[in-house]
């Protein structure tokens, strides 16, 4: 019965929503059911770090070596990689050879999907960094040639025939490209008119830690540890307008993020959305540190609009516990990570939760106009936290580092539908 009702929900919201490919930030016309479906398969151990959906599979990338079918009976070897269907949670043949964990994923043309993460090799051929691969038979798209340096890739986004990629590298193909570069989807060939000069001066490292595409492409939000793009000067935020060949740094800038939070951070940012209108986007962070003015473990709305400074429209505060993941449906914004509570700009690790704070434990639910906690509460097991959410037509996928959601026991991969 349960699958029933969802496969009804799902073809009602498909309906809604039209049929375009599932991409992150899709608008859901409310907010998704408390209660996840039961038919999605468990990681054993370790955590999710992102999920793609390519056709009617679901693909998840992260640090693994197991995973188990919705009843736990049948286990199966899955290294770093796995795939499940969307609508009956059956774990797919896929099993590429990744050797290091997978930190980012983007659907592909033809059946495929884009890696990027720490790996070194795919199938035991040097792919360092970035790969494509076949979904039916867990082959390397060969045509794709791709790699990086050094360090690896966290964030990925397809528009068109353009892939996005960021992380801690500093060439691709041999190509200078210092954390942020845009790819032939085709060929792996680096864009040789987008180049985001980045740098970090006096930090030990370039990184962009995340990024995000309005649904029409034309404009890119960064985060991560950055300071200056080309000799303009931007602290841990940069925005550029991608409608054209080049790379352009756009007037857009916060000073929000230049308090310090405590010591050791190269950058506190962890994720950054846009809204499905693009009018305006989300960024959720960590710090170890509470403070009602600073943006220490925090998500926060900016306007998309305008150029010059910018400061947040609202600022949601846990009270000294970190976000990590961030999801912009429209009818809600949606944060993860190991937080006890939200609105709590008062509270602390030491003193618990400080006036007006309400109890939501590793995922909440927020106003997209207020950013106040709405009353969406399925709760989650803290570990670390969540990382990874992924908005579909059928629902909200999750992907954390621990074995509950909604009350239930799902390891590491779940699913609230739509409701």
């Amino acid at each position: 019965m349960r699958r029933r009702l969802f496969a009804a929900a799902a073809m009602t919201c498909a309906v809604l929503l039209g049929a375009s490919p599932a991409t992150a930030d899709l608008a859901h016309p409310s907010v998704v059911s408390a209660n996840p479906v039961d038919f999605t398969p468990h990681v054993v151990k370790g955590t999710v770090w992102a999920t793609a959906v390519v056709g009617d599979t679901v693909v998840v990338g992260g640090s693994f070596t197991q995973v188990q079918d919705s009843t736990g009976k049948l286990t199966y070897n899955r290294k770093n990689i796995f795939a499940y269907g969307l609508s009956d949670g059956v774990v797919r043949p896929f099993a590429p050879e990744v050797d290091a964990p997978v930190y980012a994923l983007a659907p592909g043309a033809g059946n495929s999907v884009y890696l990027g993460g720490a790996f070194r090799t795919v199938n035991k051929v040097a792919q360092r960094g970035l790969a494509r691969v076949a979904l039916g038979s867990s082959d390397r798209v060969a045509g794709f040639g791709a790699k990086i340096n050094w360090g690896d890739v966290r964030a990925m986004a397809v528009r068109g025939s353009r892939l996005y990629v960021g992380g801690t590298f500093s060439a691709i193909n041999g190509v200078s490209r210092v954390g942020l570069a845009r790819l032939d989807t085709t060929s792996g060939a680096v864009d040789a008119g987008f180049d985001a000069k980045l740098s970090a001066p006096g930090l030990s490292r370039t990184r962009v830690e995340h990024f995000d595409l309005t649904p029409d492409g034309k404009r890119l939000v960064i985060i991560g540890a950055l300071l200056k793009v080309g000799t303009v000067s931007r602290t841990q935020v940069a925005m550029f307008d991608t409608s054209g060949t080049a790379a352009t740094v756009l007037s857009w800038y916060t000073d929000a993020y230049k308090p310090e939070c405590m010591k050791g951070f190269d950058t506190y940012l962890r994720q950054v959305k846009f809204s499905p209108d693009g009018r305006y986007f989300v960024i959720v962070s960590t710090g170890r540190a509470s403070s009602p003015t600073k943006l220490c473990d925090s998500a926060a709305r900016f306007e998309t609009a305008g150029g010059g400074k910018h400061n947040p429209t609202w600022v949601q505060r846990t009270g000294g516990d970190s976000l990590y993941a961030v999801a912009v449906t429209g009818s809600a914004v949606y944060v993860g990570g190991h937080q006890r509570y939200l609105d709590n700009p008062y509270g602390s690790d030491a003193d618990g939760p400080g006036p007006g704070a309400v109890e939501r434990v590793g995922i909440g639910a927020l106003n997209p106009t207020t950013g106040r906690a709405l009353a969406w509460d399925p709760t989650l097991r803290r570990g670390v936290g969540v990382r990874s959410f992924l908005a579909v037509p059928q629902g909200l996928i999750v992907g954390w580092d621990t074995d509950r959601l909604g009350g239930e026991h799902h390891g590491r991969i779940g699913m609230f539908p739509a409701a």
